[in-house]
């Protein structure tokens, strides 16, 4: 893929990340969840930073298990503290426990992905970026979506964040149209 975005660089690990993971239409709610939360942690530092720890944080926080997470308490923040494979920063680990209490309440609600895709109606937004200058850094709807998270207690979920992660789970297209996988992930947007 020559002309795949740009933003991706060379690195084997961030152009596999590209190639098959960025903007797949995610509808597993604890998949949603986990790439939230790594968001959240990324904030102030460069996605590769987060995905060469992914494995790392998805060790350190009981595979992203909100059940599990929900009830942790000061031992378990400090233990993540103290592990150098992750980012160390006690709010985001503290905000993981808050949004995994947040995730709980919203999936027994009406469920965390139906909450999300509710605001596109089910439906990837298809955009047609032709540069990266042409890709925002926040919308509208990551506005309207960074709210209600916040409403419903989860942190870490600026409206840059949200934007972030509704490219990353599929939400919103914004691969390049010039980029092989811009085609592709259109196609899982609508199958028929």
């Amino acid at each position: 893929m020559t002309d795949r975005c740009p933003w991706c660089g060379t690195d084997p690990l961030y152009v596999a990340y590209h190639d098959e993971e960025w903007g797949v239409p995610e509808r597993d709610p604890r998949a949603l969840w986990e790439k939230l939360v790594l968001d959240g942690f990324q904030a102030g530092l460069s996605w590769i930073t987060i995905l060469k720890k992914r494995d790392n944080f998805r060790a350190a926080f009981a595979g992203f298990d909100p059940v599990t997470i929900a009830g942790w308490g000061e031992a378990e923040v400090a233990r993540l503290l103290a592990d150098p494979g992750i980012v160390r920063h006690r709010g985001k680990i503290e905000g993981t426990i808050r949004s995994a209490q947040a995730f709980l309440a919203v999936e027994e609600r009406e469920g965390f992905a139906p909450y999300l895709w509710k605001h596109l109606d089910g439906r990837p937004l298809q955009n047609a970026p032709r540069s990266m200058a042409d890709i925002p850094t926040q919308t509208p709807l990551s506005e309207a979506i960074s709210r209600q998270l916040r409403k419903d207690g989860f942190t870490f979920c600026g409206p840059t964040i949200v934007y972030a992660f509704l490219q990353a789970t599929g939400l919103v297209n914004d691969h390049l149209v010039t980029c092989p996988a811009h085609a592709r992930v259109r196609a899982l947007a609508d199958p028929a």
